[in-house]
């Protein structure tokens, strides 16, 4: 016999920011699954992509490793060993600054060069599969919002404000 009471409904969401915030963070996830299964086929971490991308914008110059961290998408607490791996591998060189042995200065190498231009399609074609879907008009908006949420966080010397 089927129960003629009332379904109760269940409240997903504590707040509409709430909401918000874990939808971002979904999206965020599913999006980052088919960079990671890029990325892992070239033994990288999306953090080590972009910091050879940012070191190539600079080549042939190189950046001071804290200057590096301050440049990266996300956070990365321990640039030290994010560039020891990428020094290992030979895709980045490291110098420490005769006149200041504290500052150490990083620079692309060309195995670096060589590995991003291999990565360069493949990572517009991930971009692509990740939002591709999505009419020029709607990522214009999606980034504006993005932008919007993201300011009062961000430093005042960022580039993302």
């Amino acid at each position: 016999m089927a129960s003629t009471a009332p379904r109760r409904t269940l409240r997903r969401f504590d707040s509409l920011q709430q909401e918000a915030y874990l939808n971002l963070w979904r999206t965020y996830d599913r999006l980052r699954m088919l960079e990671d299964a890029l990325f892992q086929r070239h033994d990288l971490t999306a953090q080590q992509y972009n910091a050879l991308r940012l070191l190539r914008s600079e080549h042939s110059a190189a950046l001071p490793t804290l200057v590096l961290a301050g440049k990266l998408v996300s956070h990365a607490p321990d640039i030290t060993r994010l560039v020891d791996r990428l020094e290992q591998r030979g895709l980045v060189a490291r110098q420490r600054m005769p006149d200041n042995r504290r500052v150490v200065q990083v620079g692309i190498t060309e195995a670096g060069l060589a590995l991003l231009k291999q990565l360069d399609q493949p990572v517009r074609d991930c971009h692509l599969q990740q939002l591709g879907h999505l009419s020029g008009a709607q990522l214009q908006s999606l980034i504006e919002l993005l932008r919007t949420a993201r300011q009062p966080h961000e430093e005042e010397a960022s580039a993302w404000r």
